[in-house]
């Protein structure tokens, strides 16, 4: 198992910039190089990478080594909240990031949201908030994404299954922890915006249950880069910044707005975002692999 933490900070870097840039130089230099059969791509790979982030002490976690498209993530999770699994319900408006995921009735099967609030017949992320408010020292604050009745295994031959499959929330010390645990990561594309997107979820939580975000930890069984980003992460790997930690200032009833899609809540997110966030320049030629 490789962990990083995110305990050391230098001047010159975010906290989060310098946990990312050091796990993306591992996997690029420890990392095991094999072809992946269903992609036919090379890829170097770590298994069992573990960092952990205190969002209420560093900052929010949002990589400035490269820029990283707001919208798209603040969109997703929103929708996610929602329980929706169109991608023309609100999605499509922001990004087209899970087109290619759809079925021919313009659905997506996994949608994360879909899956904790509607999938299992019950309502996970629902339930999580009364279990929390009723008794902050639970331990049994978990939620699934996956489906073992069809998802993985070689069973049914589908282009997405979940990556982000289950998170774990506790409250200790009067704050919200969140555990994220993701079986396959591509570092470059899905990494950042992963880590983004359920760290926003992390702080509406937070403020839905009336407590202080406190650390975001993400798990990742295969944590790898493509062969065709392989250029990219060397050039991230070189920066160097002068970023100011980044702070997410929700507005109020988060939660409830994005349960009811609040396109003004995305807009007020993005914004408030924007006018911290000065990245690096984006790193063109980095392509999704499906």
């Amino acid at each position: 198992m490789v962990v990083f933490s995110s305990v050391y900070y230098n001047s010159y870097m975010t906290v989060f910039d310098e946990t990312y840039r050091k796990a993306l130089e591992d996997i690029m230099t420890l990392g095991i190089p094999e072809i992946n059969k269903r992609t036919g791509h090379e890829t170097r790979a770590l298994p069992g990478l573990t960092f952990s982030h205190d969002i209420e002490k560093d900052g929010f976690p949002l990589l400035t080594l490269r820029k990283v498209p707001i919208k798209m993530w603040v969109a997703e999770q929103v929708w996610f909240i929602s329980g929706a699994r169109k991608p023309d319900d609100f999605l499509r408006e922001y990004t087209k990031i899970w087109d290619d995921f759809t079925n021919p009735g313009d659905t997506v099967t996994v949608a994360y949201g879909y899956r904790w609030r509607k999938h299992f017949g019950r309502d996970q992320l629902g339930k999580l908030v009364e279990l929390l408010e009723k008794d902050p020292s639970s331990r049994h604050g978990v939620v699934i994404t996956w489906d073992p009745a069809s998802d993985g295994l070689g069973d049914v031959m589908r282009k997405n299954i979940p990556c982000p499959y289950t998170f774990t929330v506790n409250i200790i010390g009067g704050r919200l922890h969140f555990h994220n645990i993701i079986r396959s990561n591509d570092f470059i594309l899905g990494g950042p915006s992963d880590i983004a997107g359920f760290a926003f979820l992390q702080c509406i939580l937070a403020q839905k249950i009336g407590v202080s975000p406190g650390i975001y930890t993400h798990s990742i069984s295969n944590a790898h880069v493509y062969d065709i980003h392989y250029q990219g992460a060397g050039e991230i790997i070189k920066r160097r910044n002068n970023h100011a930690p980044l702070q997410l200032h929700l507005p109020k009833n988060a939660f409830h707005r994005a349960e009811a899609k609040d396109r003004t809540l995305v807009e007020q997110i993005v914004e408030d975002i924007s006018s911290q966030y000065h990245p690096d320049e984006a790193i063109t030629g980095l392509k999704i692999v499906l």
